[in-house]
């Protein structure tokens, strides 16, 4: 028992004698960093830095940096962690009396943010006609969580490969001052919230007019002679060619900007053209003059390359290059038949003519190809006055005026000329003088650039009978409705409207 006693208290001062010596301790040291933007590199304040194993918890200051001190040494973890960005995680071995810095580059966090809706595109309208000195493009679009949204609008054209881009907009509306005048436009809107992919919008086009004062283009009698004048929306009219002169039979062609006119030289018809605005005339068929069996009535066309012209002389009809090119016979009718009008297509697929008799009546409207074989009849033999044809851009619709009574007598007095659209497709006209009024004529049709309406001449029946312009509009189906006619322009003939 004592032998017992003897070794636990030996034991124990053993015990005793450990405890007095030094006890070996772990140290401490210091992290350091910065927080920034991935990609750009701006710092990122209040960012909360922690660790793992758990030790002080920091944020990150103004200038994205912060300090950990007094970390025991040791592997860790440091977390960085803040709302709207992906959480993210860098490994740091931390010794005694040491520092360590650590550099964090958070990423924007898309895990639950939605993309912005597709721009809805209010105006202009599609397909509309607006002027030339500043368009107003207004747009809808809208973010789920609110972000801040940029904007780039985008502009093309039917002429060219140019590309208008205007970027960074942070509202939903944008003016655009300068566009080319008789330019076919196409805009588009993209939108983006700086998280989510850029969405886009769909394509809308329009249409701007060459200058607030060139509208129309038609023809009026000042002092016995016809006068070709240029008039805008408000009525507001500029003579293009001289009083002394006649000129008539405007046509313009928006690809090369010029308009082609009928004018008197050396006692002959001949092709001319001008500049919009009238200027830089120029005589463009010398040889071969424009000929036919009624000058009141008779028309040419632009080929569709924009470089020539076609015209008629009486049985014959010609294309000539407006630059000085030579002069090719397209198609020659039989000798007892006349060209009174001719209108090609748009692609330059076919060609639109109109026949008569030396009368001019027994109306034959048809196609030919380039080759001047017939491919297609639209009307033939008809008794009463055939005039003005103009075809759609989709080449589908053919529009003519044919009075209806079938009366006919010198100097082709009409009493009730009608304005028909036949559609080739269906192999049927329509009738779009429905609402017009007893004992007047419609004639001398033209579609409008947008192709939802027509502009055409009217008079009164009666012999020497003042002419004026009107416009009408038309559904899908080519009906019309009395409240869609309206006068454009009075005591003018001969619109052209592109």
């Amino acid at each position: 028992m004592k032998i017992a006693k003897i070794i636990l208290i030996a034991f124990i001062g053993l015990l005793i004698s450990c405890s007095e010596e030094t006890i070996e301790t772990f140290g401490s040291g210091q992290v350091t960093g910065m927080v920034v933007m991935d990609g750009s590199n701006e710092p990122i304040e209040n960012v909360k830095i922690s660790t793992n194993p758990s030790s002080s918890t920091v944020f990150s200051d103004e200038n994205g940096e912060f300090i950990i001190d007094d970390i025991p040494e040791g592997e860790y973890s440091i977390q960085a962690m803040k709302d709207g960005y992906v959480t993210t995680f860098e490994g740091a071995i931390v010794r005694a009396g040491s520092q360590v810095n650590v550099i964090f580059e958070l990423k924007l966090s898309t895990a639950n943010n939605r993309a912005p809706s597709t721009p809805e595109l209010l105006s202009p309208e599609d397909a509309a006609t607006v002027l030339v000195n500043a368009v107003e493009f207004v747009w809808n679009s809208t973010d789920p969580e609110g972000d801040s949204l940029k904007y780039q609008l985008e502009l093309r054209n039917d002429r060219n490969d140019d590309i208008l881009r205007f970027s960074d907009i942070v509202d939903t509306t944008f003016t655009v001052s300068n566009l080319n005048s008789a330019y076919k436009y196409f805009w588009q809107v993209k939108v983006s919230d700086s998280i989510n992919a850029t969405v886009i919008s769909e394509v809308r086009s329009f249409n701007v007019l060459e200058s607030a004062s060139s509208a129309y283009y038609f023809v009026r009698e000042v002092d016995g002679n016809n006068v070709i004048f240029s008039s805008d929306t408000e009525g507001n009219d500029t003579s293009l060619t001289s009083e002394s002169k006649n000129n008539f039979r405007p046509r313009k062609n928006l690809a090369i900007e010029k308009v082609a006119y009928l004018g008197n030289s050396g006692g002959e018809l001949h092709l001319f053209t001008m500049n919009y605005n009238g200027s830089e005339k120029k005589q463009i068929t010398n040889s071969i003059p424009v000929n036919g069996i009624d000058f009141s009535r008779i028309g040419f066309s632009w080929a569709n390359d924009g470089e020539s012209l076609l015209f008629p002389n009486f049985n014959k009809l010609y294309k000539t290059g407006i630059s000085g090119g030579g002069k090719d016979i397209i198609y020659e009718a039989p000798s007892d038949r006349y060209i009174m009008d001719i209108r090609e297509s748009e692609n330059g697929e076919f060609i639109a003519i109109l026949e008569t008799d030396i009368n001019g009546f027994s109306g034959s409207l048809f196609l030919i190809n380039q080759q001047g074989e017939r491919i297609e009849t639209i009307i033939e033999g008809e008794a009463g006055v055939l005039d003005g044809i103009d075809i759609s851009v989709n080449n589908r619709y053919i529009l003519y005026s044919l009075d209806v009574s079938g009366y006919q007598s010198v100097g082709a007095r009409q009493l009730n000329s009608k304005i028909f659209v036949y559609d080739r497709d269906k192999n049927l006209a329509f009738n779009l003088s429905e609402e017009k009024p007893n004992g007047t004529n419609d004639f001398d049709p033209r579609f409008a650039p947008n192709e939802a309406s027509v502009v055409f001449v009217n008079s009164s029946s009666e012999a020497e009978a003042i002419k004026s312009i009107y416009q009408v509009k038309y559904d899908e189906n080519f009906n019309t409705f009395e409240e869609d006619r309206e006068i454009l322009l009075e005591n003018a003939k001969m619109p052209d409207w592109e």
